[in-house]
């Protein structure tokens, strides 16, 4: 009947033996009405053998759970945003004079460097940390525009690969190290993993600094991590000011006013404020610069007892040099040092914090912990949510479809073809190597809804020639015929549209690119595969529904020929 129908369909040459009027288009249908015929032959020996379309979905399903363990996972992924930083320090107690003799040498580098437009040096600040110290540099690079850099080797990744490599080289005397800036705005300054290292048991800052250098020598040893580092230092050299507050009292000084007098001399106090020009001015009271250049200085400066006498610094305080911190942070509450770096080339995010969390475990004793802040904090804070996701979606596009064709069957066998297209999407990620992480989850989701599509385009026009008295194979194999057409015009119309996305450049194009991996290679496996399982589907879940076959074509023309 099929055969017959399509036929006559194709048109043929009249008596005469001239063409048709419509032998050109029949001509230019002929491909179309080859694939449909071989669409609609398949579909019918997988209906006669529905076992072998079951087999095939369980092991794509299968395969979902293999691949999706072996992608990588990440939060988001690391763009060229046309520009990055670079972090200078050197030894503690270094000369701001030092600082900016490593920053003329850095700026000689960068200026070598092809792709690098602007070069913006900041001396005396750390843009890490937020300290101000005269051994802290950094520097702001400007690069070219994207369409001056179009190779891969021009990326800026790729580019601070080899500077970094440089500064190591050619700029021993100082730790100099580029980062690129936080794929979210607002969650921390470097792109990468920020870990906390906190000290519960309330030590001094050497304890800290003890149990840092050995996570730090054990993080280094493992190859998913690269550029691990940490600015937090104790070997600052320091003068310590010892107040005899028994000889201050017996001498009539309160110790407050030692420790004023100190302040006032050696770092500066704020006195007040006056108008003048039409402008407010404030006073502050300080030693000039060559009066407080040595520790003997601190002897010259005199102090008031109570009884109005100068008595000198000297006999009341003792200088010692000692080392300690520039600076100490509290993270929760407890003292912290930051540890900051990336996933070495080859490894996801995730894949370099499940290696940090190991090394906290082996190295860190049960008075230590650690805690995971800026971009860190979210990508751990979403572990584990892909799945309850991607589940949400499919129940939520189940209901829809409940309450749109008043049956619970028919959903089924709409969803149960989705495995196929996440097959397509996780084996996409997989050969262009990338990681698993947001972007895709969202191409996941559209995915549900776009191979939905192509299965409600079979399935509602089968279950309509099911509803007038069809047979149920008839009329699954009618929906794959005449549908397939449609099918095939939408799905490679909204494939052809994600080009530009599977090959995009510029800010943000890693994003692009993984989304639109996932939803064409995704979009192609369910247009060229699950369109032959879909008839399958549909007549096994209304069997199983207890919808009875009524008599098909096939049949029929068997009974009356017997």
């Amino acid at each position: 009947e099929y055969r017959k129908r399509l036929s006559l369909n194709n048109g043929s040459a009249n008596a005469k033996g001239s063409p048709p009027l419509n032998a050109y288009p029949g001509r230019s249908n002929s491909g179309p009405t080859k694939a449909t015929n071989g669409n609609f032959s398949l579909s019918h020996r997988l209906i006669r053998k529905a076992m072998i379309p079951l087999v095939i979905l369980a092991a794509f399903a299968l395969l979902d759970g293999v691949l999706g363990k072996t992608l990588p996972s990440s939060f988001v992924p690391s763009e060229d945003n046309g520009y990055f930083f670079l972090n200078m320090q050197l030894p503690p107690a270094s000369s701001l004079q030092r600082t900016d003799e490593v920053g003329k040498k850095v700026e000689a580098i960068l200026s070598e460097t092809e792709g690098v437009r602007y070069i913006t040096n900041i001396e005396g600040f750390s843009l890490l940390n937020r300290v101000s110290a005269p051994y802290f540099g950094f520097s702001y690079v400007a690069l070219t525009p994207w369409d001056d850099r179009k190779h891969s080797d021009m990326e800026a990744s790729e580019i601070l690969k080899r500077l970094n490599v440089r500064f190591a080289r050619e700029i021993p005397e100082a730790n100099v190290f580029g980062f690129l800036p936080s794929a979210i705005p607002g969650l921390g300054t470097s792109n990468g993993f920020s870990l906390w290292l906190q000290d519960r048991s309330g030590g001094n800052p050497e304890y800290l600094d003890r149990n840092l250098k050995a996570f730090l020598a054990a993080a280094r040893k493992r190859p998913e991590l690269a550029g691990v580092t940490s600015l937090f230092n104790t070997s600052t050299p320091q003068i310590l000011a010892e107040v005899d507050r028994d000889k201050a009292l017996k001498q009539g000084v309160a110790v407050g006013d030692v420790y004023q007098t100190l302040q006032a001399y050696l770092g500066g106090l704020y006195l007040n404020q006056f108008n003048r020009f039409g402008r407010q001015w404030r006073v502050y009271l300080q030693a000039e610069g060559e009066e407080r250049r040595s520790v003997d200085d601190i002897g010259r400066f005199h102090v008031r007892n109570a009884e109005g006498t100068m008595l000198p610094l000297s006999a009341l305080v003792t200088p010692k040099r000692i080392q300690g911190p520039e600076y100490t942070n509290r993270f929760n509450l407890m003292r912290a040092a930051q540890v900051l770096g990336s996933a070495a080339p080859g490894y996801s995010s995730g894949q370099a914090m499940a290696a940090l969390e190991q090394v906290a475990k082996e190295v860190l004793p049960q008075d230590m912990s650690y805690d995971w802040a800026d971009l860190s904090y979210q990508e751990k804070k979403a572990e584990g949510t892909t799945g309850l996701l991607f589940a949400l979606s499919i129940v939520f596009v189940f209901l829809i479809l409940a309450a749109l064709y008043e049956s619970w069957s028919l959903p089924f066998s709409v969803l149960l073809s989705v495995p196929i297209a996440i097959f397509g999407a996780f084996l996409g990620l997989w050969l262009r190597k990338f990681d698993f992480g947001v972007f895709a989850q969202i191409g996941l989701v559209m995915l549900v809804g776009l191979s939905a599509k192509n299965a409600i385009l079979i399935v509602e026009f089968a279950k309509d020639e099911l509803n007038k008295g069809r047979g149920l194979v008839d009329a699954a194999l009618e929906g794959a015929r005449l549908r397939l057409r449609p099918i095939l015009m939408t799905s490679f119309a909204f494939i052809l549209g994600c080009v530009p996305l599977w090959t995009a450049s510029g800010s943000g194009a890693v994003a692009r690119r993984i989304l639109g991996t996932v939803v064409i290679v995704g979009m192609l496996a369910a247009t060229l595969i699950a369109i032959f399982v879909i008839p399958v589907l549909f007549v096994v879940v209304e069997r199983l529904a207890g919808h009875k076959d009524a008599p098909s074509a096939e049949s029929v023309e068997n009974e009356g020929g017997a």
